[in-house]
């Protein structure tokens, strides 16, 4: 069997095919990661080499890789990219902002010749398309650490929220002091409408991180959804306690107690919700 001709995909295949919404592409774009071609009445085209691209410029940037060595980086990589998606898979790492392509004929160091990586992921075919694969290191926890695999599950939120899950519980079990971790995890589950989850996580958390107003702020958006309304508002003033600037929580404390008529409480948080925003 021959492979295929170079394939084009479309912003909408490109956003279903990496979990990047329309802003975040087009930050990417306009960032000079990839340099799509120009379709029918000027629509965006983008090759197998672009996603290639964008799916390592997507990990870089959660790396906390400056956007200046993402391009040099990226820059690197294109001239090692194929075409079209091969037959065999491929897989894609880096360590730092060295990036390297693995495929069936071994490993090709597409910037400085470092072996292995802080993170990976794999492109399969699948039918006429492509699909990115879990990484393989997933498999081995004792080798990241938590902000590791805190940065593993954001990068993954989009295009796998499973994974991500998986992740952050990874992160929780290396350091149960990862605040970042326990937010997203809370803040996945309520996306998912596992509140009752979330709120017991935040819940638990709270001797470990009586000090975090977003702790309290997230735990009240769950208290809310669970239809908790006194219990949520406790947690949205004990947030403001900490962070008195926190505008979007005043929002959601004065629109809780307006349902429940404490209307000059309200007012007062609605008019602190718009002075922060002004």
């Amino acid at each position: 069997m021959t492979p295929a001709g170079p394939a084009h995909y479309s912003v909408r295949r490109v956003q279903q095919i990496l979990g990047l919404s329309r802003s975040m592409l087009a930050g990417l774009v306009d960032a000079g990661y990839v340099t799509p071609e120009r379709g029918p009445r000027q629509a965006l085209r983008f090759s197998f080499r672009d996603l290639m691209l964008l799916r390592t410029a997507q990990l870089l940037h959660a790396a906390g890789i400056a956007p200046r060595r993402i391009v040099r980086s990226l820059s690197s990589l294109k001239a090692s990219l194929p075409d079209s998606p091969p037959l065999t898979g491929l897989r894609i790492g880096a360590i730092g902002d060295r990036v390297a392509v693995w495929d069936a004929s071994g490993a090709r160091e597409a910037d400085s010749g470092q072996r292995l990586m802080d993170f990976e992921f794999e492109v399969a075919p699948r039918g006429r398309g492509i699909a990115f694969l879990p990484a393989r290191e997933a498999v081995t926890p004792a080798t990241r650490s938590a902000q590791d695999w805190f940065n593993c599950g954001e990068a993954l939120e989009r295009s796998d929220p499973a994974a991500a899950e998986a992740a952050y519980r990874q992160a929780l079990a290396s350091d149960p002091g990862c605040l970042d971790a326990c937010l997203n995890l809370g803040a996945l589950w309520c996306e998912q409408g596992r509140c009752a989850e979330a709120a017991a996580l935040y819940q638990a958390a709270l001797p470990r991180f009586a000090q975090a107003p977003l702790v309290h702020f997230n735990h009240a958006i769950a208290l809310e959804d669970l239809g908790h309304i006194d219990a949520a508002i406790a947690s949205y003033r004990r947030c403001l306690v900490l962070a008195p600037q926190l505008a979007d929580a005043h929002f959601n404390l004065a629109r809780l107690q307006e349902r429940l008529g404490l209307t000059r409480d309200a007012v007062r948080h609605f008019n602190a919700y718009r002075r922060l925003q002004g």
